[in-house]
């Protein structure tokens, strides 16, 4: 005896198209919806479910409800010259009034009473010219506030100011490792006054602070203008 014809309508109707690169988890939305009156009992099958986990495989969908599934295929080494043998199908059956278990009344439907739709599976991979039309896709204003030469440029000021930073610490540090030395010094042996040494090492650690708060800043403000050219 011939099945029932499927009921639900399928979105797509009869490919999944998954696109690539497959280094990490692809998901393709297969949308599921009920035109008719009644209540409709769901089942979505692969032959490779190893490969993909589906949210939801099973389910209910009320009359005149959609419902979308979402089907993940798993990471793997993609072969272009390998076509996908895997399939999907999607079984279905009108639910009884009086349903309190859905998966008894799979047990106990007839085979007249199931309906079923099949989708093979496509992989693609995002070819180059995809690629380059992305990027003239975006505002001429931003994709050329940014070349290669600028980028070089401000890299290279970033480095030579973190290693101005680097000296500065250094020197600070050297600094205070004196200043400590003169402070151990007996009380005796200090001048009622400040000398003309202790003056000018005062003097050089709050210039090397200031140049080092000064770097700092514009290091900040590199960073940002690099920050603010990626966003645009």
């Amino acid at each position: 005896m011939a099945r029932t014809e499927q009921v639900l309508v399928l979105e797509p109707q009869h490919e999944l198209k998954f696109r690539g690169p497959f280094t990490d988890v692809v998901t393709a939305t297969l949308k599921l919806t009920n035109p008719t009156d009644r209540n409709v009992c769901f089942k979505v099958k692969t032959t490779a479910p190893r490969r993909y986990c589906v949210r939801p495989n099973s389910g209910v969908i009320d009359s005149g409800s959609s419902v979308n599934v979402s089907v993940m295929l798993q990471p793997f080494d993609y072969d272009p010259n390998e076509k996908s043998k895997h399939k999907f199908m999607v079984q279905s059956m009108l639910a009884p009034y009086d349903m309190t278990d859905m998966e008894g009344v799979w047990k106990e439907a007839k085979p007249e009473e199931l309906m079923d739709s099949k989708l093979r599976c496509a992989f693609e991979m995002p070819l180059e010219n995809d690629k380059t039309t992305e990027h003239s896709a975006l505002p001429k204003s931003a994709s050329a506030s940014l070349d290669d030469g600028e980028v070089k440029k401000i890299m290279e000021e970033c480095k030579r100011l973190q290693m101005e930073v680097q000296r500065l610490r250094e020197e600070n540090k050297q600094i205070r490792e004196d200043d400590g030395l003169r402070k151990r010094k007996p009380t005796s042996m200090a001048a009622p006054h400040p000398s003309s040494s202790v003056m000018a090492t005062s003097a050089m650690r709050d210039e090397g602070l200031s140049i080092r708060v000064l770097a700092l800043c514009v290091l900040f403000f590199v960073i940002g203008v690099i920050i603010g050219k990626l966003a645009l």
